[in-house]
């Protein structure tokens, strides 16, 4: 399962898993483009299916669990990708509603995901957990409070969230892909971002090794 797999690096990351042979299912707020990703997949001769859901709906995250197991009856990596970016302005002028909305995906959403797939994922032979992160969580900034923030609330969860499960056949790793070309990235730079900027394609490697059943990585954070 892989969150904001409609664009950028969750569509990338589905095709790559979906090439690798898992049946992914893809999960975002645009039928759309979820239709494009699933076309492609099925194309190359992979497996999806579409859930079309908006991460701020928690109430529907927290019937995830129970429905992929009634659909699949398991599920073995969640790949929690979906992120925003909020707006850039001065911390004091920040609209307390944008900051909600960047906090609830980038931070509660993926908590309550973790509480309702977290009895698939331990159940499974080899569960893991992969989400993307930001380097910038930990370069304050200014303007960005609200995504840099949030980014590295982000990744004390999901820290504290492997202590807790390192007794398990589970793994749970955070990726740093850098600046990739998404359209998170435009927003930030609508002049064009500075220095190299990656394909998403080129991240979906460490995705991959990540999800692979033979990976021994926890509770690190992986730069692709």
């Amino acid at each position: 399962m892989v969150t904001g797999a409609s664009r950028g690096i969750g569509a990338a990351v589905a095709k790559g898993l979906a090439g690798a042979g898992a049946h992914v299912i893809l999960l975002a707020r645009t039928q759309g483009a979820l239709e494009e990703v699933d076309d492609a997949i099925r194309a190359a001769g992979g497996k999806a299916t579409l859930m079309k859901l908006d991460l701020r709906k928690f109430e529907d995250v927290d019937k995830l669990g129970p429905a992929i197991f009634e659909k699949f009856g398991a599920l073995d990596i969640f790949v929690g990708n979906a992120g925003v970016l909020g707006t850039l302005t001065p911390l004091h002028q920040m609209d307390p509603k944008e900051w909600q909305k960047v906090f609830d995906i980038n931070v509660t959403a993926n908590a309550r995901l973790i509480s309702t797939l977290d009895p698939l994922l331990r159940a499974s032979d080899a569960g893991r957990m992969i989400f993307t992160g930001s380097g910038m969580a930990h370069r304050p900034r200014a303007y960005w409070s609200a995504y840099r923030a949030s980014k590295a609330a982000l990744e004390a969860m999901v820290k504290i969230y492997a202590q807790e499960i390192e007794q398990t056949n589970m793994r749970v790793n955070i990726v740093y892909p850098g600046a990739t070309q998404t359209d998170l990235l435009d927003q930030a730079y609508p002049g064009g971002c500075p220095g190299d900027i990656k394909a998403p394609e080129d991240v979906v490697q460490t995705y991959l090794e990540l999800a692979s059943s033979d990976c021994d990585q926890h509770s690190e954070v992986i730069a692709a």
